[in-house]
């Protein structure tokens, strides 16, 4: 008797979300760092990258500097950098080569949308061999040059970074200074900032003493006039972020999604304990943010300090599994319900938001977060998770399944290229709302399977 192979079920998916989010079909972007060292290049980069792929734009950053440290494997002192030393500069030639072809190959193998490339780039002819390539291969070009004539500046950067750089391994820290010194002083011999009459037909912005003041020249395109408005937005002055989901809802204790509930008698008392912790940082220029629902503001009142209310704050809609509860969603749309376990991070509800959807519609909070100082979010699951991938640069992949408990504080502290992330748990018990992904996704799967990983709720 022939036996019958069992046909896998067809994964069905209605709910790609993309709509929201930037679409690229023209050429690829290249943006290219300008300046001396320890000017913030580096710390530049990385933002605006983490910053890109946050709202769906695929962005990768190539270092070259990196590519230097792998091609010499040591490092002995400013000496590599003169411009007379014809052997080194063969060296560093060769590594900018390689960091471009490596920049072909992502674009053509990884269909990347934007690179930055993170180099000094400071002379007329390193620059040329770029805007060369890119016209070659098709691709926009948008410089970034970082200028800084502030004493301060500078020695914080070396001192922040620079000394922590590979270059410096094991090294005395006076020795370290005096010798990168000298490597900025190799580079100003040759260095011709971009010039405002003769480049005038090149795209760039250029950014004076981290943020003091702009120059913006012929921006092409949608993607660059966002890179533009982050980088204006940008700041490094020292602040913490404290963000905290509302105190724990009457919705909460019976395990049921949205709405707009208020606190349960465990949620105020969060709400109490949030306001001692948060005169316990001392902090007197603090800004507190809200959404516009209930189980926020009711927290936010015990704290008895002015607050401010966003709309784009809100919980993720759930559409027509608003106040649901996961069993009632298995039970009354079970094929739904597999489609989000397959892609938590683009699946949309019927009627509703996808976490895709609720990136987009953050991005003005982060840009505000981006300008302030000291400020508390105290917001939702959801929209906490949005925010902490911001920050943590986690991916979309990432982002949906992030624990962000009930009556935990995050406090994010941003340093040079990351952020110091505290958990500080206010000693008030509150139900579990985090579900993991179930390992069957498929929509012909059994009940209990779908609901293996559900919290336990009254």
């Amino acid at each position: 008797m022939e036996s019958k192979k069992r046909v896998p079920p067809v994964r069905r998916v209605r709910c790609q979300s993309t709509a929201s989010v930037p679409q690229f079909t023209n050429s690829p972007t290249m943006i290219v760092m300008v300046g001396l060292p320890a000017r913030g290049k580096t710390y530049i980069s990385k933002k605006l990258t983490r910053y890109l792929n946050w709202i769906g734009v695929t962005t990768k950053v190539f270092n070259v500097g990196q590519y230097r440290r792998d091609a010499t494997r040591s490092y002995n002192s400013f000496e590599f950098f003169r411009p007379d030393n014809a052997e080194a500069m063969k060296i560093r030639k060769a590594c900018a080569i390689a960091a471009l072809k490596d920049v072909c190959d992502y674009f053509t193998r990884e269909q990347g949308q934007v690179v930055v490339f993170d180099a000094t780039n400071t002379t007329l002819e390193r620059r040329e061999v770029i805007l060369g390539f890119a016209k070659e291969n098709g691709y926009k070009v948008f410089f970034v040059e970082s200028i800084c004539d502030d004493p301060e500046i500078i020695a914080q950067n070396i001192k922040q970074v620079k000394l922590s750089s590979p270059d410096y391994k094991d090294c005395d820290k006076e020795e370290a200074v005096a010798d990168f010194l000298k490597r900025i002083e190799c580079y100003k011999l040759n260095y011709i900032p971009l010039d405002d009459n003769k480049d005038r037909s090149l795209s760039y912005i250029k950014i004076f003493n981290v943020g003091s003041r702009y120059l913006v020249n012929r921006v092409q395109d949608h993607i660059q006039s966002r890179i533009v408005y982050y980088l204006m937005n940008i700041h490094v002055t020292p602040r913490s972020i404290y963000l905290s989901r509302h105190g724990e809802s009457e919705l909460n204790l019976v395990g049921r999604i949205g709405g707009d509930s208020g606190l349960s008698p465990r949620g105020a008392k969060f709400a109490s304990a949030l306001g001692a912790y948060m005169r316990g940082q001392s902090i007197s220029d603090l800004k507190v943010w809200t959404s516009h629902m209930k189980r926020t503001i009711q927290t936010a009142e015990a704290l008895g300090v002015p607050y401010e209310q966003w709309k784009a704050l809100n919980e993720i809609d759930a559409g027509v599994c608003e106040d649901m509860t996961y069993e009632e969603i298995q039970e009354n749309y079970p094929e739904e319900f597999a489609l989000r376990d397959q892609d938590k991070y683009r699946y949309r509800y019927p009627k509703g938001e996808s976490y895709e959807d609720l990136v987009q519609r953050l991005e003005p909070v982060i840009m505000e977060l981006e300008r302030q100082e000291n400020v508390l979010v105290i917001c939702h699951q959801a929209v906490m998770r949005c925010l902490l991938a911001f920050f943590l640069d986690k991916t979309a992949r990432e982002l949906p399944y992030l624990k962000c408990p009930l009556h935990t504080v995050l406090k994010l502290t941003p340093v040079a290229y990351g952020c110091k992330v505290e958990l500080v748990f206010l000693n008030v018990e509150a139900v579990n709302t985090h579900r993991d992904k179930p390992e069957n996704v498929d929509v012909d799967r059994e009940p209990a399977e779908a609901l293996e990983t559900v919290p336990d709720h009254i």
